[in-house]
């Protein structure tokens, strides 16, 4: 056992006893055990890929299934940070944006029934019809998002690889990541090709 002095404020030295602990001896000090915490989110049953086309759009139909899933409340809580388009930068929020009409009517018309191509006509019709060259144009902002972009959007991106332990996937993209971390592999299925 070890006898050390340490100086009391105000007062005399008054003397500890301690064992050393061999995990804090420096002979012994190894790196901690890494911590890492994995939440692959599992396959939702009702939610297709993000590379999914309704139409001419790319995510539209997926931003549809969120609706759908979130109404019959089977939307994993996960998913609810990006729901809406109540926040900037997320992918519903810019499809609402593009398409010029709120999250809440679009969701308000998926409940009143039918096909997805019906609601994006009832949308295009709310909100103006768009453009060949800007759906084109859309569609290549989106499947590239996190591409070659802004160094915060890339470090969020290659954050979320991180959190779900995919760094061994050729993950690019926000859709490759979202795709594979629902358990779908659009690079084996060459998703952007057929965008």
């Amino acid at each position: 056992m070890e006898t050390r002095a340490y100086p009391r404020a105000g007062g005399p030295r008054k003397s500890y006893s301690h064992s050393p602990s061999p995990i804090f001896r420096p002979e012994t000090l190894a790196p901690p055990p890494a911590v890492v915490f994995l939440w692959a989110m599992p396959p939702v049953p009702g939610l297709r890929s993000p590379y999914a086309k309704v139409g001419r759009l790319v995510y539209f139909g997926r931003m549809l299934d969120k609706i759908r899933l979130f109404t019959a409340q089977r939307l994993p809580a996960d998913y609810l940070e990006n729901y809406g388009d109540g926040h900037p930068g997320m992918f519903d929020t810019r499809c609402c944006e593009f398409l010029r009409v709120e999250h809440k009517a679009i969701a308000t018309r998926v409940l009143s029934g039918g096909s997805d191509e019906e609601i994006l006509a009832w949308t295009e019709a709310k909100g103006g019809r768009r453009g060949d060259d800007e759906c084109q144009i859309w569609n290549s902002f989106l499947i590239k998002r996190g591409w070659h972009d802004s160094a915060a959007t890339g470090q969020r991106l290659q954050k979320r690889i991180a959190d779900s332990g995919l760094q061994d996937k050729p993950i690019e993209t926000f859709f490759d990541y979202i795709d594979f971390d629902e358990g779908r592999d659009p690079v084996a299925a060459r998703a952007w090709e057929q965008v």
